[in-house]
């Protein structure tokens, strides 16, 4: 079966990186966290979430990595960022990433974007991330996914 164009760049990106990793899609939607634990198989808090924010005053994108178990506290994002941050609408973030809300990647986007780290992530030891579209995920494991967003581990939820 073919895969969709975003689906099989972010699939070449994880070749060109070395990650060992099938993206797999889906007929049915992957788009919320716990849609795509359904579909998976899998516990919600290894969804890994890609929640794009932009800073209320330089407009920098900020790409938050979160456990769907969890909800990003923004203030403890902003502490981090050190500018306050709204979530970002759907046209800055196909924008700035190449992707639609639903399907963000944590790898893959336009450009480069400063990126933070659950740290309940890394307490799992396989994780499921959006491949580029609301259908398509790939697995990981936690230990890799610092190296590979090059992001910052931080507490997100209060």
């Amino acid at each position: 079966m073919l895969m969709t164009k975003n689906a099989q760049t972010i699939q070449e990106i994880l070749i060109q990186r070395g990650i060992d990793t099938k993206v797999i899609e889906f007929s049915s939607s992957t788009r919320t966290a716990a849609d795509a634990a359904h579909a998976i198989g899998c516990d919600v808090a290894q969804i890994l979430k890609s929640l794009i924010f932009r800073t209320k005053n330089t407009h920098r994108p900020i790409l938050v990595l979160v456990s769907g178990a969890n909800r990003a506290n923004e203030q403890l994002v902003e502490a981090s960022v050190g500018e306050e941050i709204v979530k970002a609408d759907a046209d800055f973030t196909r924008e700035v990433t190449g992707f639609a809300i639903g399907g963000i990647p944590p790898i893959g986007h336009k450009q480069k974007i400063e990126t933070y780290i659950d740290e309940d992530l890394l307490k799992l030891n396989e994780l499921w991330a959006a491949a580029g579209t609301p259908h398509s995920v790939f697995s990981i494991s936690s230990h890799l996914i610092v190296g590979l967003t090059e992001g910052r581990v931080i507490k997100v939820k209060s």
